[in-house]
């Protein structure tokens, strides 16, 4: 007899459930796609052609925006698994200041891009279907400050994201434990069927 998948979609202390990861590497992807789109129209003049690819970015950091809205709704309903017994303390406060950070900037570069916009004076819309109001009025200077700082924020999410990529290829090749098979896609801890 086939067993429910409701054991699997939900997180347990030991490992992260099928919802969870479905969110964390769309989430990846995303960013990936993010990095894309944002080299591809830094190189192009402007026009059609830059605008439509910033139109792109823009919707899909929309799209990451209520990705982490979901993925922290769903932490604060959900169990969230345990970090190893073997970490010391330091590690321990470092993965969950890595952690609370990534959210924070998932947060905030959607948000300073969509303001960008706004005080750019242009509209913002996901992928034309719904349009969205201007964060802030139209100025020219608050424009300069969130330029700079979305790209500050951008650069600094790549720094925090390869501390986060370091120390999971660290559980998996130096300590051994099961840190980062729990959070792939198709990964089932002992025990489970």
């Amino acid at each position: 007899m086939r067993k429910s998948l409701w054991p699997r979609f939900v997180n347990t202390k030991t490992r992260w459930g099928i919802l969870s990861r479905l969110i964390h590497w769309l989430t990846a992807a995303l960013i990936i796609v993010q990095v894309v789109l944002a080299s591809i129209a830094a190189e192009l003049p402007l026009g059609m052609r830059k605008l439509a690819f910033l139109a792109r970015h823009k919707s899909f950091g929309l799209t990451l925006l209520a990705l982490v809205v979901i993925r922290l709704v769903w932490r604060s309903m959900s169990t969230v698994p345990r970090l190893p017994d073997t970490l010391k303390v330091y590690e321990r406060i470092i993965a969950r200041l890595t952690h609370f950070t990534l959210y924070v900037l998932l947060f905030a570069l959607p948000l300073s891009g969509w303001m960008m916009s706004s005080a750019r004076g242009f509209s913002v819309s996901w992928f034309g279907l719904i349009q969205l109001p201007d964060l802030v009025p139209k100025n020219r200077a608050l424009y300069e400050a969130l330029l700079g700082t979305h790209e500050a924020l951008a650069w600094f999410h790549g720094a925090v994201l390869l501390i986060h990529v370091a120390a999971a290829l660290k559980h998996q090749f130096v300590l051994g434990d099961d840190v980062l098979r729990r959070m792939l896609p198709f990964y089932r801890s002992l025990g489970e069927d």
